[in-house]
């Protein structure tokens, strides 16, 4: 139950970092437990394992704040259903892919009374979690204990306290006094650390968690506490109805203390999670480093049914890059819909701003400061020339003493090297090299070119007359590769359709016709098109007349990514991060017309003359006289 009710007044991460096995071996590290019994033998609660999946990039970590108008036994008051409802939950979402709960963590308040008979209640209930295998945490809150962690033994502490976790595989281990405690649950093919701090924590209980994180020092931290932050808007409010639902929590006096002593100097802890006051809200604050962490507050005791031990899910994508939170009641939803009073109704799920959200979250970059991403290195072009490559030209050994970028040598041998031509009047640093690059780029650099239409501007490059690409009509098939990257300055009526790899030549002068046919466009161009910055890939086959498109869906602005068109021998695919595009045409396309005209990277013509030029990046661009499989793209 909180107190003070009006509450303050005022975004591929993880990489092998091969910290597999911490909670097994650091459990002596962290001070004694308190010799207390073992958790009495449980009984046939459970409805299965707890499994979740340790590897998957997706997962949840369940929370369960203030059930503490359950249990209270003072009043011979105890309902233990909903509370138990929710147990059952983790446990038969565990193993579900979209679920995936690796780990429960309750806020504190698990009784309102402290007395003996609540926790024997309580600790009944978590027999559920216990027999299935559960790894889960518990703290004291303020109707749990009173005082700091140096108040001794209580209920709370022979009930719940870290004797109960020694068969967990994730109990790391407690403070001396037994009321703070440390878990390690893995989650995404790594360790991750979760403090679970009491009420009032002395100044020995923070040395301890200090001493907890600098020990391990490559783990992200999420920490527990009853009592951090407070809601600023009324706590009339019900639901929430107004106000910023991202920055709607300011720290308590004690708050205060939790963030000088532990929170702040340390890196490591992204994200707290607290209960004691309503309405549910959240804050970000930077820390000393500079880095955002996230301070939310979770708690529905005010609620109907004193909550009905709901769940608050953060469901963490780390390919998304996104954490993405919902509130639940698993007892409710237990219950056939047709039966649900009006009160179930309204409450099974909550979808509010503040109790259903995204978070975007990128996990490389925040976690970079102790979990340095691994750079994957440049590979030798030799590795990159695959049987059959026509053409592979890449940036990282481009002279550029002059300046400027003048000269492009091809690395397959075959002699199609690429020059510089520029637009009249064009500024010397209009086509220079840059060390930017897609992560899983072989060359480690990439072209930048500033350029556009309207007025026409820029440089770009072209093969030579003489060029074996230059008469290649690719019967068998090809595969053509790049990587690019568009900035956040382009516009679609200077920089829309800007061309990244054209074929020179218009297609009536190839003896092209019918629909869809401009005799005036290039017979081949690869290219970004207007304000919607979609891939375009159209190009005249050698076998009709008319031409092919192919079309990706909109690409952000600075982002890298990878484009690759792959054709059999009879269909052209495009592909973006090897992720075939929707409008890839059933049209057979044999080959590619040609007019023994030169290739132009980052140049685009109409009716012979050029009309526009790349802006933005280029990375390493391949082709390759057949077609590959995925694994054998630039990016593998």
């Amino acid at each position: 139950m909180r107190e003070n009710q009006a509450g303050p007044n005022r975004r591929s991460f993880l990489r092998n970092a091969g910290l597999a096995g911490v909670g097994a071996t650091a459990l002596g590290a962290l001070g004694a437990a308190p010799a207390e019994a073992a958790p009495p033998t449980p009984e046939n609660f459970s409805r299965g394992r707890w499994n979740p999946d340790g590897e998957s990039r997706q997962f949840t970590v369940a929370v369960m704040p203030d059930t503490q108008y359950l249990y209270w036994g003072s009043q011979n008051s105890i309902n233990p259903e909903p509370q138990e409802a929710s147990l059952r939950y983790v446990i038969e979402n565990s193993g579900r892919p979209d679920h995936n709960i690796v780990f429960l963590a309750h806020l504190g308040d698990l009784t309102q009374d402290a007395d003996t008979t609540s926790f024997q209640a309580v600790g009944k209930t978590f027999e559920i979690a216990d027999q299935a295998g559960v790894a889960y945490s518990v703290l004291a809150g303020n109707h749990d204990v009173s005082g700091d962690d140096t108040r001794g033994t209580t209920p709370y502490l022979q009930t719940m306290g870290p004797q109960r976790f020694r068969r967990q595989k994730s109990f790391l281990g407690s403070d001396a006094s037994g009321y703070n405690t440390a878990h390690v649950f893995r989650a995404a093919g790594q360790e991750w650390l979760l403090l679970a701090m009491d009420w009032r924590t002395s100044a020995a209980g923070f040395a301890w968690a200090n001493d907890v994180i600098e020990k391990h020092p490559k783990l992200p931290v999420i920490l527990t506490c009853h009592e951090i932050v407070g809601p600023t808007y009324g706590d009339e409010v019900y639901p929430y109805e107004s106000g910023d639902p991202e920055n709607n929590a300011e720290f308590s006096g004690y708050g205060q203390t939790v963030w000088d002593s532990l929170i702040k100097d340390n890196d490591q802890i992204f994200l707290t999670l607290n209960g004691h006051y309503w309405p549910s809200g959240r804050v970000t604050k930077q820390n000393t480093a500079g880095h955002d962490v996230h301070l939310h507050i979770t708690n529905y005791q005010n609620r109907y049914m004193s909550g009905g031990g709901m769940l608050r899910l953060y469901h963490f994508d780390l390919d998304r890059n996104t954490i993405d939170v919902e509130t639940v009641s698993p007892w409710i939803l237990e219950k056939d819909p047709a039966t649900r009073n009006r009160m179930e109704v309204l409450e099974a799920r909550l979808t509010t701003a503040v109790d259903r959200f995204s978070m975007p979250f990128d996990f490389e970059r925040r976690f970079a400061g102790f979990i340095p991403v691994p750079v994957r290195p440049a590979r030798p072009a030799n590795k990159v020339l695959v049987p059959g490559t026509l053409a592979y030209w890449r940036f990282d050994n481009v002279d550029t003493s002059g300046g400027a970028v003048t000269a492009v040598r091809d690395l397959s041998g075959h002699g199609n090297d690429l020059t510089l031509q520029s637009v009249p009047g064009t500024a010397p640093d209009a086509l220079v090299r840059t060390d930017d690059h897609h992560p899983d780029q072989p060359g480690h650099a990439s072209l930048r070119f500033a350029g556009g239409k309207n007025p026409l501007h820029g440089a770009y490059l072209t093969t030579g007359p003489r060029a074996p690409l230059n008469t290649e009509t690719f019967k068998r098939g090809y595969t053509i590769e790049t990587f690019v990257k568009i900035p956040r300055d382009w516009d679609g009526g200077t920089n829309g359709n800007m061309p990244v790899l054209v074929r020179r030549g218009a297609s009536g002068d190839a003896g092209k016709h019918g629909k869809n046919t401009d005799p005036r466009e290039p017979v081949a161009q690869l290219m970004t098109t207007n304000n919607g910055r979609e891939v375009q890939f159209n190009h005249y086959p050698l076998s009709q007349t008319y031409p092919t498109t192919n079309w990706s869906h909109g690409l952000a602005e600075d982002q890298w990514w990878h484009i690759a068109v792959v054709n059999d021998g009879h269909h052209a695919k495009l592909y973006v991060e090897s992720s075939p595009v929707a409008d890839n045409p059933f049209t057979d396309s044999v080959g590619i017309a040609s007019l023994g005209l030169p290739w132009l990277l980052g140049g685009h013509e109409y009716g012979g003359a050029l009309d526009n030029v790349f802006h933005g990046w280029i990375g390493d661009v391949r082709i390759v006289g057949r077609a590959l499989r995925l694994e054998e793209f630039m990016t593998r």
